[in-house]
């Protein structure tokens, strides 16, 4: 009962959302309210939120100081550089542009964190999708993937996971999947191509200065427009007369010293740039990310000791702090809104024992003869799996279950682990990752179209990943 009650609530919450009936945040707190009362267990809906809430604090804490500390970065031009080279590189081509996405988030991705991705990418990138009016969950369907396959470094989560659940060594799980990670990401960039294509036909090729001009006409015309309706009956002579100081305000706002909206992230005189700290900035960059790698302090406390110290030095008014933090502060609570809303979601599932029975349920119901596939069996169950459930979920619980099946029939432990690590391309976009929400909310996408979108392309990066394992013989 509780295997049918769990898969219905997580295909009722996909279902509702991407229906765009309920928004992401109250479908990850209601839904599994409901069915927690369904289970029998309303009284302790309590407990199971705040457990998932204390289990996810730590991974809000991080998000909400690492939104921040890379937008204060952004803001006084530490990634310039990197975006004026994608930006060079892309033109105003949506083909490049496409690729350009996939290529900037696998860089960025050598960081191990989703969120840092997601941040970065969008900011360089948006701009240039508004202006072109390119299709926005393009941009966050690539970024998702290429960090996805990124997302299996061994910093960056999945592979610790699976070493630690097994017992194993992660450089013996993740340098023999190197080549097959490798093709999975170079499927990545051959689909931003055909994506890529797809939005030239549709856009055609225009140069950055010829987008700007088109767009200073539409915005004069549209002003021109207005001032007409707003004359209304006064005739002809009150046309004329309105004509002159809309073509003249439209002057105004096109002129060189009005900031451009589209291209704020990216303006060279921007006030908040800080040329004379970039090295500044860039070792303390530097610095955080080796110490997040190296493991030296918990990663909330870095982002939090980051974001207060880049805050200080580069703004040492505090009227520009308060600035620069409100500027921020719509994407600090969407995503620390949206990740204990999930805690709402993971604490039901977890609390109710619903994930326990699903995964025994996925386990039993494989055929004794697959098991001297298990190793596939793995990689394809990581699809799913990894996309309902959390990581820790299933590299804790699901995985150890899987590979003492597996050694029944010779399958080695390894194999098992490298097979797990398959479902990363998808799991990205899973509506359990905290990352997603920094990407669908930077980007203003809706997370049902992203979903649409990203769950197909997804599935078959993952499948062309395992695909090329098998034919390496790595799983």
């Amino acid at each position: 009962m509780l295997t049918i009650l769990g898969f219905a609530m997580i295909a009722t919450f996909l279902v509702l959302i991407m229906l765009k009936k309920m928004s992401p945040i109250a479908a990850l707190v209601l839904i599994p309210a409901l069915f927690c009362v369904f289970v029998g267990k309303g009284a302790k809906l309590g407990d199971y939120v705040i457990d998932g809430v204390t289990s996810l604090a730590p991974t809000a804490a991080m998000l909400m100081f690492a939104i921040v500390y890379f937008g204060v970065m952004i803001d006084v031009g530490l990634f310039d550089p990197i975006v004026r080279g994608i930006l060079k590189f892309c033109k105003a081509d949506p083909l490049r542009i496409v690729v350009g996405t996939a290529l900037l988030a696998a860089i960025v991705s050598l960081d191990g964190d989703g969120s840092t991705t997601f941040m970065i990418t969008v900011s360089a990138m948006y701009p240039l999708y508004k202006r072109l009016k390119m299709s926005l969950v393009v941009m966050t369907g690539v970024a998702a993937m290429a960090n996805g396959v990124m997302n299996t470094l061994p910093w960056g989560g999945p592979t610790a996971r699976a070493a630690t659940a097994l017992k194993l060594d992660a450089s013996d799980i993740f340098v023999p999947m190197i080549p097959a990670l490798a093709v999975g990401l170079l499927f990545v960039f051959v689909l931003s191509y055909v994506l890529g294509r797809r939005e030239r036909t549709r856009l055609g090729v225009l140069t950055l200065d010829e987008v700007l001009v088109e767009e200073k006409i539409e915005e004069k015309v549209e002003q021109t427009e207005t001032v007409l309706v707003g004359s209304g009956g006064s005739g002809g002579s009150g046309a004329d007369k309105g004509a002159a100081p809309a073509a003249g305000s439209g002057a105004a706002a096109l002129g060189d010293d009005e900031p451009d909206d589209g291209f704020q992230g990216l303006d060279p005189h921007r006030a908040t740039l800080r040329p004379k700290l970039y090295w500044f900035n860039a070792l303390l960059t530097v610095a955080l990310l080796t110490a997040m790698i190296m493991e030296w302090l918990p990663i909330p406390v870095l982002f939090l000791l980051g974001a207060a110290l880049v805050l200080t030095v580069n703004f040492p008014h505090i009227p520009d702090q308060k600035a620069r933090l409100a500027a921020h502060a719509e994407n600090v609570l969407n995503v620390s809104g949206m990740v204990f809303a999930a805690a709402v979601f993971t604490g039901v599932l977890q609390g109710t024992g619903m994930v326990d029975h699903m995964a025994k349920w996925m386990v039993d119901v494989i055929p004794d003869g697959m098991g001297p596939h298990m190793a596939l069996v793995t990689g394809v169950l990581s699809l799913p799996l990894t996309y309902f459930m959390s990581n820790d979920g299933f590299y804790f619980g699901v995985l150890p279950v899987l590979a003492e099946a597996g050694a029944a029939h010779g399958v080695t432990p390894l194999e098992m682990a490298r097979a797990s690590l398959v479902g990363q391309p998808l799991h990205m976009s899973s509506p359990l990752v905290p990352a997603v929400y920094v990407l669908v909310g930077m980007a203003k996408v809706e997370f049902g179209d992203h979903t649409r979108f990203v769950v197909k392309w997804a599935a078959l990066t993952c499948l062309v990943i395992l695909g090329a394992g098998l034919l390496f013989g790595i799983v």
